[in-house]
Parts: structure tokens; sequence; C-alpha cells
């Protein structure tokens, strides 16, 4: 974890770093079997996906391109609003791709689900979802996500890319953020 300033804002470390890069170099090894034969283009959505992105990447034994879409349906608070807003969109044409969304997490499902739409709608040859973790209570609409990293309680998360009002998401574990820090 390593930001002591922090330790009285979190209330448990639910998945460290090393968990969470041993499951990617795991999930690296399927997704390269699996596309092999196919040019296969990263998308990770903005900003929390940036730690796992980058991880993730790193661990495929092949040069892939990335792009990157920024949504948003939280702004600065704990629960999803609903109400998908593209704050930036793809430089990529997805027409005849095979595309992997890389989120950090799914809670509500509903911006993957919107996302899902999306790209489909966009010509993507294939489209499936890498998450690092899921909430399944939390899931308001169900999401087929062929890779997950881990399956995680309905709690408010930070750390490995996860933020609160754009704060914690250095933090190298995931872990649950005390309800003090944001009631």
């Amino acid at each position: 974890m390593r930001a002591a300033d922090v330790q009285d804002d979190l209330t448990q470390v639910l998945v460290t770093e090393e968990q969470i890069l041993a499951k990617l170099d795991e999930v690296a090894a399927r997704v390269a079997a699996d596309y092999t034969g196919k040019e296969l283009l990263l998308v990770g959505v903005l900003k929390g996906a940036v730690m796992v992105m980058a991880d993730f990447s790193r661990a495929l034994p092949t040069v892939v391109p990335m792009d990157w879409m920024a949504v948003s349906s939280y702004g600065a608070g704990t629960q999803s609003s609903g109400v998908v807003q593209i704050r930036k969109d793809l430089d990529t044409d997805l027409h005849d791709k095979h595309v992997l969304i890389v989120e950090d997490i799914i809670d509500s499902g509903l911006t993957l689900s919107w996302l899902l739409k999306n790209f489909a709608s966009r010509g993507a040859a294939s489209v499936e979802v890498f998450a690092l973790l899921r909430k399944p209570e939390a899931a308001k609409v169900q999401v087929d996500c062929k890779y997950v990293g881990f399956d995680i309680p309905n709690e408010f998360v930070v750390g490995y890319g996860l933020d609160y009002a754009e704060r914690y998401r250095n933090l190298r574990d995931v872990a649950i953020l005390a309800p003090h820090v944001y009631a």
C-alpha cells in the first residue's frame, strides 16, 4: 500500500499488488491464446483503467495497439448515475477490428453495457471485455465479461486506478474506502 498518510482512510485491503500482477499475467496468456492470428485492439476506459492497461499490455507476449475512451456515469459520487457521458472518444476506427475493452471495475454494468452497444454499432468484428474487478452484487445490468480478474464485495473501493474524487488512484493495492471519507 505504501502511502502511509491514507491508512486511516481505508478499512481493508481486498486485493494486493502481487495478486493483481499474477492475475494480469494469467489473463494475458489466455487473451494471447484466444487472439492468435488476429490483430487485437485494446481499448482502455479512462481514467480508472490506466494502471490495469499499462500492466496488462506489458504482460501480453505480442505487440498490441491501444486506444482510450473516457466515459463517466459517476461524477464525484460513489454510485453510478446511469447516465453515460463521453468525455473523450476513440481515435481509432473500430470497423472490422477485434476489440478488447479493458476496465478497472464492473459495478452496475450500465456504462459497460452502453460501451458494448456503442462499439458494436461502429462495426467492430468482435468486442470482448476484460475487467480486473467485478461486483456481482451491484449489477443492475448483466454484462458478458469474458475475462474477469477478481469478484469483490459491493463496497466502495480505491487503489490501482480506482478513485474517490480523483484521489487514491496511485495506491498499489485495492482497498475498501472508509465511509467517513465520503459520508
